[in-house]
């Protein structure tokens, strides 16, 4: 071992200059032996012939790398104490005495593989990066306590799938602190029981090399949660393929990553993306060598359970949604809105005259006919700006309990029914409101004859039903239709199941199925970037949706849109303005019809048409239509935002509908989560990488201070 290291200075010594750092001078040693391939190659053509020039075209690129390999090292000040470059020289004498150095190597031009010449991966070794305990006080001569070697057990032989994708065999420490007896691991740390607690509680390491994802010692390198990341945002990627392909990737028959440990490397990279995104990683804590489910259970409970607002959304501004207030020429806004119907893009918009019609529905008596004109400020006064929002449903659904009116989840989502709060009803006829107890333990209803023969048609009829199989029958009746009729109809996918009694069969309430949640609501500046989520449970109410706006703006209501688009607004400005004239929404936000769905509304609807309109022919919203010239010079009136942004969200979130429908709450909401947050940022960079963002320019316009400028400048 000493002649080893011997030998190995002798080599530094005699090949390097004495003002290289013997790191880099390593680093550079390195780099002459990776450069042994194209070394034998460059011998082999010496051989070949005996006039051979010595400076082949192999030798050439050893000496190029050679050159910039030193560059790289004449980049770090440290490693080249003379100040100058002297990266050319040095090459030039390496590549002279290259094969003098292979051979004190053992690097012969007879080797048969040269790979095997060439440095092994070290061993990994698992342990904390911190030097001292994170929770003590400094004690003796303000020092922390040092922390130690757990002394409970030695190194522990655990299996590592590293940055290569490759399984190999690390050895993990664990830290410890004599004082306060923490215990320090790689991507966690975890203390005692707090005040009152029986259970030891942990805090997470949030920029580990890392994760643990088996209590039976398999770990995974950081960067293969990236991937798994970029996998799910690209492809869509569920847990399940994840791990399929990392087996196939890594063809190691000893090893298996497992869908559970897929999941649980999910959980653990995102559970401390989402609690820096959201500043909650100072004030996190839960329970020691928590399962997969209880880490994301008490991740959703600091970031928002049942809804959240996407961090960072409430500060977001670029010229896709935000734009500078603007006036009317004429009578301002709130002009000639009697004949606002038509809508800037479409030829014939869905409103003509006012209607006669005594069924059409008129304004609410509370609202004036006419919006009140806001008068252009003066020269020098600040003008504003307005930003748009974009809300929807989208049919992405979790089980809950299978009574219609209980919002709470299932407590058993394999095969249970009920949530723990209604567990007592499995015990009871599924006929509401029988309210009997069942027959057997395996029965479903009571001994009610007419009850058992009603579960027995109903179970014959849906319990091979699948979303597969109404697909194929809709396709099915939808050939049907083409084929034998000249008028195209939709599908008639209709259930047929006997009365029960007086009641008829599609009117009977049971409980012989699980229910789901009706929809998510979603909401997005005009961009794109999303803003907030959340659910709606029974049916898309305009009370719910109110109420869901009311809880995503409760804590920065200074950030409320100047206009809220969305495909049923006429009924929910009809549902404010009904319930609540003082609503702080009706004075900080207009609400909009997206344009798609607006060209489907009521002419009749006053509300809608006055009040409503996405993109006014008539000049009352100047907000909302933009004068552009095209390439022929002509000026054009266009819509002024993008008002179908969450279709497009929509559209992007189908591709993880199959994964989101098998999730229990606890994952639905941590995966939306996830989703929200990724699409964002994706959104985020499109409006970097376009410079589309707000200048300052942009700022002085809204101040007046452009104006101001300009005036001073005439003068």
């Amino acid at each position: 071992m000493v002649a080893t290291v011997r030998h190995l200075i002798w080599i530094l010594d005699s090949f390097f200059p004495p003002e290289l750092a013997v790191q880099q001078a390593l680093y550079v040693l390195g780099v002459i032996i990776s450069l042994y391939p194209v070394a034998r190659l460059h011998l082999n053509q010496m051989h070949e012939a005996r006039r051979q020039s010595p400076l082949t075209g192999w030798m050439r690129s050893i000496h190029t790398l050679l050159t910039r390999a030193f560059h790289e090292e004449a980049n770090n000040v440290e490693a080249w104490t003379t100040g100058i470059n002297l990266a050319g020289e040095y090459s030039d004498y390496i590549s002279r005495d290259l094969h003098r150095l292979y051979t004190m190597l053992g690097l012969t031009d007879d080797t048969a593989d040269p790979a095997s010449f060439l440095f092994r991966p070290a061993r990994h070794i698992l342990c904390s990066p911190r030097l001292n305990c994170k929770f003590c006080p400094p004690v003796d001569r303000n020092l922390v306590p040092s922390l130690r070697r757990r002394s409970k057990g030695k190194a522990q032989r655990v299996w590592l799938l590293d940055s290569t994708f490759k399984w190999v065999s690390a050895d993990l420490l664990v830290g410890h602190c004599a004082t306060c007896k923490a215990d320090y691991y790689p991507d966690m740390i975890t203390q005692k029981a707090v005040a009152g607690g029986r259970k030891r509680t942990q805090v997470l390491e949030y920029e580990p090399e890392f994760l643990r994802v088996s209590k039976q010692g398999v770990w995974v390198h950081r960067d293969i949660a990236r991937a798994q990341e970029k996998a799910l945002q690209c492809f869509h990627s569920g847990w399940s393929n994840f791990a399929e392909w990392v087996n196939s990737t890594t063809n190691d028959i000893n090893v298996t990553f497992t869908t559970r440990q897929s999941q649980r490397l999910f959980t653990e990279h995102f559970s401390r993306r989402l609690l820096v995104a959201h500043g909650k990683r100072e004030t996190f804590s839960c329970e020691a060598h928590p399962t997969t489910k209880l880490l994301a259970q008490a991740v959703r409970s600091m970031i928002g359970e049942n809804g959240g607002v996407v961090p960072g959304a409430m500060k977001h501004g670029c010229r896709d949604c935000t734009h500078i207030k603007q006036f009317g020429d004429g009578d301002g806004e709130g002009g000639n809105t009697a004949q606002s119907g038509e809508i800037v893009g479409f030829e014939a918009g869905p409103a003509g005259p006012v209607s006669l019609d005594p069924d059409a529905l008129q304004l609410p008596a509370n609202l004036p006919e006419v919006l009140p004109c806001q008068p252009r400020p003066g020269p020098g006064n600040p003008v504003g700006y307005t930003r748009m929002a974009v809300m929807d449903g989208k049919t992405l659904k979790h089980k809950k309990c299978a009574l219609d009116d209980c919002q709470q989840p299932l407590f058993n989502f394999k095969n249970g029914r009920f949530c723990e709060g209604h567990l007592d009803y499995q015990n009871k006829c599924g006929i509401i409101p029988c309210g009997r107890p069942t027959a057997s333990p395996d029965s479903l209803t009571c001994d009610d004859q007419a009850h058992i023969d009603w579960y027995k048609q109903y179970d014959d009829r849906f319990h091979r039903l699948s979303f597969p199989g109404v697909q194929r029958v809709i396709r099915r009746q939808m050939g049907d239709l083409e084929t034998n009729d000249h008028e195209i109809r939709g599908p008639t996918l209709q259930v047929q199941l006997q009365a029960l009694g007086d009641t008829p069969g599609g009117k009977v309430v049971h409980t012989f199925k699980v229910r789901a949640i009706y929809c998510l609501q979603t909401v997005q500046w005009s961009c794109g970037v999303p803003v907030g989520w959340g659910k709606c449970y029974r049916s898309e109410s305009t009370p719910q949706v109110l109420a869901f706006l009311k809880k995503i703006w409760e804590g920065c209501p200074e950030s409320r849109p100047s206009f809220m688009v969305y495909d049923k607004a006429c009924e929910l400005l009809r549902h404010i303005v009904t319930q609540d004239m003082q609503d702080l929404w009706l004075t900080s936000t207009k609400f909009i019809v997206d344009a798609w769905h607006y060209i489907n509304h009521r002419t009749t609807d006053t509300l809608c048409r006055t009040r409503c309109n996405p993109a006014p022919t008539d000049g009352s919203q100047p907000d909302l239509v933009i004068s552009e010239v095209d390439d022929n010079g002509v000026a054009h009136q266009t819509r002024a935002f993008n008002t179908e942004t969450a279709e497009q969200l929509n559209s992007w979130l189908n591709g993880f509908e199959s994964q989101l429908r098998q999730m229990t709450d606890v994952n639905f909401d941590f995966f939306i989560h996830v989703l929200m947050m990724l699409y964002g940022e994706t959104v985020e960079k499109r409006v970097v990488s376009k410079n589309r963002g707000l200048i300052q320019e942009f700022w002085d316009e809204v101040n007046g201070l452009a104006t101001l400028v300009d005036m001073e400048l005439d003068v």
